[in-house]
């Protein structure tokens, strides 16, 4: 029998776009996303099954699952990819805002799986992939908030792996770094509600915007293909590997963060992210 994966935020994005590649792979594909009405993203291979699934209603969590499992009798996979970023400097978020981001990025993933599990254990096998960031290992200047929920999705999934490693079911994290093709940025400003402008910030907001800027002009060509085969990757090596991070864009400040000092780190990022040089 063909495999099966669950994907959320199919409507656009890594999500469409892993959809397609692993229907193509010939896996049955249960596509959630909050609105099924945006679907021109996805093919239109029979096996793909579009579902309603909002990460912040439970009701709607329990009823894809089931919905999914009655069309396709097993869930092999489960990609939690829904997630949105809100950027702003940290005191200009509101207390809303902060929720409503943790709601969609941790809370959303954290609710999905609760209720895979039950199935998962009953099958003794299972892979849970979260889609994380470059930004959930990285404190981002103007991700505060983003950064503090994908920074907690990572500390819940290594913990989480050790909890369901005994009843063979993996969790993997994917670590994008950025993805203009997306339209992740573009989305940004509609779901940054409730921030609020500080004039005080207004120097270090014009020097972070044009160190974004030339970060986008040197972002991965190819990020989304490289995204997709990664998470594919995670769901079919079979291996206990935890992290992929599958764009070069990321990797020089990965590196720097595993793999140096914390002093040489904090001169590296300081040389980047701040207008004191060091």
């Amino acid at each position: 029998m063909n495999k099966t994966v669950l994907i959320t935020g199919t409507s656009s994005g890594f999500g469409a776009s892993a959809a397609n590649y692993f229907a193509a792979q010939d896996w049955n594909v249960i596509a959630t996303m909050r609105d099924t009405g945006k679907t021109t993203s996805l093919s239109n291979s029979g096996n793909i099954f579009i579902t309603k699934l909002d990460v912040e209603d439970e009701t709607s969590i329990r009823n894809a699952v089931k919905a999914g499992i009655d069309r396709f009798g097993k869930i092999d996979v489960l990609v939690n990819n829904a997630g949105y970023g809100l950027f702003g400097v940290f005191e200009s978020v509101s207390a809303e805002a902060v929720k409503n981001q943790f709601a969609v990025n941790l809370f959303g993933a954290m609710d999905i799986t609760r209720a895979i599990l039950p199935h998962f254990r009953e099958n003794n096998s299972g892979v849970v992939i979260n889609v994380s960031s470059g930004a959930g290992a990285i404190g981002f200047p103007m991700a505060s908030v983003y950064s503090a929920s994908k920074f907690a999705l990572e500390g819940w999934s290594e913990a989480l792996r050790y909890e369901l490693a005994s009843l063979g079911i993996r969790v993997k994290v994917i670590e994008p770094g950025g993805a203009p093709q997306t339209g992740f940025l573009n989305r940004v400003g509609g779901e940054s509600t409730g921030l609020s402008m500080i004039d005080d910030y207004l120097p270090f907001l014009e020097q972070t915007g044009k160190m974004f800027h030339a970060m986008a002009e040197t972002s991965d060509a190819d990020a989304v293909e490289k995204v997709v085969a990664a998470i594919y990757e995670a769901a079919t090596d079979a291996t206990g590997r935890l992290r992929y991070a599958p764009t070069t864009d990321i990797q020089p400040i990965l590196n720097a963060r595993r793999s140096t000092s914390e002093e040489a780190y904090q001169k590296f990022t300081d040389n980047i992210f701040t207008q004191n040089k060091r």
